[in-house]
């Protein structure tokens, strides 16, 4: 009588650790890769922080879409890749930066919750005596983290290599290739923040398959403010869609 399904050979691969990790990492670039094309654009003024929001179905609430997001009153961040995984390292940003504040009394710098944010996709796989392990793959998500201190406007990008770098204009997602060509191309140091945020508009909509609207992208600002303490800090806002509207209408 003939067996139904093959046997078992009976044997297990196994596959080394560092191999998991590079295909792990692989994986988790590519979902980036896949992701909403993201912008960020630093200038003397403050940053801009812009996103394609991806509205597949015309019964989908193009506002319950969220690709930005506050971590610190000073500072925020757009996400390219999985959401659900944004939403772990954001939530560990904030609260380090609360942390930070009610320890030292101050705000945290944005270089700091940066490497905060890195540091944690490192962890993924790897235990201690004390903690178990985060994650058992990296995080298939990178951000552009944006926020004014005592340095000025800055603009950085953390990746799930537990990579940070600082950027004065910098593209990720579906779109980047073409997106971070443009932006070499048009980017200007002396810029002020509305040609930055029409600047953001215009790739964005280059790059976009839909007809750019108010309502298929999120853009967000950090404007220079004063702290309580009296050192420079940042206002991070984000843009409803009539002020979209507006510069949509601009471009």
């Amino acid at each position: 009588m003939t067996q139904p399904y093959p046997q078992s050979t009976g044997r297990t691969e196994v596959f080394p650790p560092s191999l998991q990790k590079a295909v792990s990492s692989r994986y988790a670039l590519e979902a980036i890769r896949l992701g909403s094309t993201t912008i960020g654009v630093c200038t003397p003024e403050g940053v801009v922080l812009g996103v394609e929001k991806r509205v597949q179905s015309s019964l989908l609430e193009s506002t319950s879409i969220e690709k930005i997001m506050e971590i610190d009153t000073h500072l925020g961040c757009a996400m390219s890749g999985l959401t659900a995984d944004a939403r772990t390292m954001i939530d560990h940003a904030r609260l380090t930066s609360q942390n930070h504040a009610f320890t030292y009394d101050e705000e945290i710098k944005v270089a700091s919750v940066t490497q905060a944010v890195c540091d944690l996709a490192l962890r993924f796989g790897e235990s201690t005596q004390d903690d178990e392990p985060l994650m058992s793959r990296p995080f298939g998500v990178a951000l552009l983290i944006a926020g004014i201190d005592e340095k000025g406007p800055q603009l950085f990008h953390a990746d799930p290599s537990g990579t940070m770098s600082r950027y004065q204009a910098k593209a990720m997602g579906s779109g980047s290739e073409g997106a971070q060509t443009e932006l070499q191309d048009k980017y200007k140091k002396d810029m002020t923040l509305h040609e930055a945020s029409l600047l953001t508009l215009r790739v964005l909509k280059q790059v976009m398959e839909e007809k750019l609207d108010e309502h298929n992208v999120q853009l967000a600002v950090v404007t220079p403010r004063t702290n309580k303490a009296g050192r420079p800090s940042g206002q991070f806002r984000i843009l409803p869609e009539s002020e979209l509207k507006s510069l949509v209408e601009a471009m």
